[in-house]
Formats: structure tokens, sequence, C-alpha cells
């Protein structure tokens, strides 16, 4: 291996990458912002006779409901759900704040959609501490500032951050 293919190699290690999804987002902003829902089944998508699931929260999830299924077929498998129409501008508002915690941890952010991100927090380390600790901040944060969980999922590259935080889903620390 020549030198600088040895360099790149130890630089690729060396990265400390996070992955950060917010559970069941949509779902769950409805149900911080309408605490009568709260472990409750809640559904969000298409209210009509055609309409897809957009996010069902855990309570859901657990009778088989899950997204881009059609409402009728997530209503037939779960009959005491919840289902409430997309609040796109709220969901909006609420992942800003969250887009605002990780620009804090670092200013290198890969969004993904309104509810997860990459964050390379390589240079952060100095400042922050280890890739346990910033991960741990950015729950810890994320839940204090919109009341929402999120998963994180930490590793040397994009691929294992991701798996990670799908591994411990929800409310993972991977």
């Amino acid at each position: 291996m020549t030198q600088t293919a040895t360099s790149d190699a130890t630089t690729r290690r060396d990265r400390a990458i996070i992955h950060v999804d917010m559970d069941a987002f949509y779902a769950s902003v409805e149900q911080n912002d309408q605490p009568q829902y709260r472990n409750r089944p809640v559904i969000v998508g298409g209210t009509g006779g055609r309409g897809v699931v957009a996010a069902a929260r855990y309570e859901a999830r657990n009778f088989g409901v899950f997204s881009a299924m059609p409402v009728s077929r997530a209503r037939s498998l779960c009959p005491q759900a919840v289902v409430l129409p997309v609040r796109m501008s709220r969901y909006r508002e609420v992942s800003a704040e969250g887009f605002r915690i990780f620009r804090e941890a670092t200013p290198e952010v890969e969004g993904l959609s309104l509810d997860e991100a990459f964050l390379d927090v390589s240079a952060s380390l100095a400042l922050f501490g280890s890739i346990e600790t910033i991960g741990a901040s950015l729950r810890e944060k994320i839940l204090s500032r919109t009341g929402l969980h999120a998963s994180v999922g930490m590793a040397h590259n994009k691929f294992l951050a991701k798996l990670a935080s799908d591994a411990g889903k929800p409310r993972g620390f991977v």
C-alpha cells in the first residue's frame, strides 16, 4: 500500500459520523402537540378513501401498520387508530429546530429528509468530546427543545451510522 493510500484509509477510519433519525416523526409531532393522543396508535396520512400512511407511531406499528400502506388497510389492521391529516408546515417548523440543534454540533450536516440527517462531527470531537458524548447531547437537546425522541447511530462512515440508528429504534443509541 502506498503512503497516500494508507493516509486515506486512516483518515476514513478516523471520521466520526452520526446519523440522527427522529422516531415516527410526523405522528410523534402530532402526539406531542395533541396530548390526548399520547400512547395511542396515531397514523398520519391521507384521510380520504385513497390516502396512504405517511407515518405511524409504534403503537400502530405493533398492529402491522407502516408507511406507504393504504390508510384503509391500516384502519382494518388497527381499527382503534387515530388517523390525522398531514400538517406539513408544522413538521417543517419542528424540523428546522432539529437542524438548528444539529448545526450546534457541526456545520457538516447532510439532511436526508425533514427528520433525519448525517452529521460529520470529526472536527467537533476536540470541542465537545467523544462521538458518544456528542450523540447523547444531540438526543437530549432534541427531546428538551422539540419534545421528540430520536435514534442515533455512530460510526466511521454513513452506511454503518445509518445501520446503527436503525438497529436501536425507537430511541436507539448505537
